[in-house]
């Protein structure tokens, strides 16, 4: 146990198939060298992070439904829930914590569909992109807004 503050790192549907889905929209990094980037950039900023994919919405929910519980904010690729889950937006938003949205791909120069974020409601910014590193500027951001200076 650390007095370090804790980021809830959620990542949704697919998102485990990374580095053998659509490279070339997605890249080649897999989901555990995201993870291997997130909790170095993480130690870095004097964070601690908890890193969870489900492709269950439901389990997606519970996370964040039960954040604040032990996290200080809440980072989250929700992947296609990202255009469909009002239960993903509402469970945000009942966190009471600060979210930042992460995608891989610039999702406005993809199809219509994937213009629309529910999360971003709940979001205090969304960053897309970036690929990986998309992640780590999350992180950057996270920290600034736990820890206001």
């Amino acid at each position: 146990m650390t007095d370090r503050p804790s980021i809830l790192i959620i990542n949704g549907p697919n998102l485990n198939m990374l580095g053998q889905r659509e490279p070339a929209i997605y890249g080649r990094d897999t989901l555990a060298d995201i993870e291997a980037a997130s909790r170095t950039k993480a130690a870095e900023l004097g964070l601690d992070v908890d890193f969870l994919q489900s492709n269950a919405e439901g389990e997606l929910v519970d996370w964040a439904q039960n954040a604040s519980k032990s996290h200080a904010g809440i980072i989250i690729n929700a992947g296609g829930y990202t255009h469909t889950s009002v239960a993903l937006l509402d469970a945000l938003t009942v966190s009471e914590l600060p979210v930042v949205e992460v995608h891989l791909s610039n999702i406005f120069r993809r199809e219509e569909f994937r213009h629309h974020s529910y999360i971003s409601r709940a979001a205090s910014g969304v960053i897309c992109g970036f690929g990986l590193k998309g992640y780590l500027l999350a992180l950057d951001a996270m920290a600034q807004l736990i820890r206001p200076d």
